[in-house]
Parts: C-alpha cells; sequence; structure tokens
C-alpha cells in the first residue's frame, strides 16, 4: 500500500505542478505591476509637486510685485505732499516722534 500511496501522492503532485506554476507566475506579475503602479505613481506626484511650487512661487512673485507697486505709490505720493507743504510736512514729522517717544517711555 505504501506504493499505491506514493504513486498517488506523485501523481497528484504532478497534477497540481503547473497548477502551483501558473499561481506563482501570476503572483510574479502582479508584484511586478505593482511595483509598476507604484513608481508611476510617485513619478505623478513628484511632476504634480514640482507643478504646485511652480505654481505657488509664480503667485508669490506676483504678489511681491504688487506690493512693491503699492509701496512706490505711497512713496510718490508722500514726496509729491512734501515737495507741496515742506513746513506741514516737518511739523507731522515732530508730532509723530513726539508720540513715538511718548509711548515708549
Amino acid at each position: 500500500m505504501d506504493e499505491t500511496n506514493a504513486e498517488t501522492e506523485t501523481s497528484r503532485k504532478a497534477r497540481t505542478s503547473p497548477r502551483n506554476e501558473t499561481l506563482e507566475a501570476q503572483v510574479a506579475q502582479l508584484q511586478t505591476d505593482i511595483r509598476t503602479i507604484s513608481e508611476s505613481l510617485a513619478r505623478l506626484g513628484a511632476d504634480k509637486l514640482e507643478e504646485a511650487k511652480s505654481t505657488a512661487k509664480s503667485s508669490a512673485q506676483k504678489a511681491i510685485s504688487d506690493v512693491q507697486n503699492e509701496f512706490d505709490a505711497v512713496e510718490r505720493q508722500l514726496k509729491d505732499s512734501i515737495r507741496e507743504k515742506p513746513l506741514t510736512a516737518v511739523a507731522a514729522a515732530l508730532a509723530i516722534g513726539y508720540l513715538i517717544a511718548a509711548l515708549t517711555r
């Protein structure tokens, strides 16, 4: 009976072996596919990150430019006011200096 059991075991292994090989091949293919998907997602994430950085940098540069333009306009207005009324400007500067000195005491 041992011979019969050995033959049965051998024939069963022979029948399941191609199935196991097929499953192993499928698992290997799935692992390869998952690795490829992971790499694609990493590249896509890096591309989106660079795009977001570029957009943020562009927005920041525009905001800085806008602020600089506003300060330039205020500076021009202030210089024009000083030229038109120099005594008033000096009096305002003295008043502001006095207030700052009073607040810091």
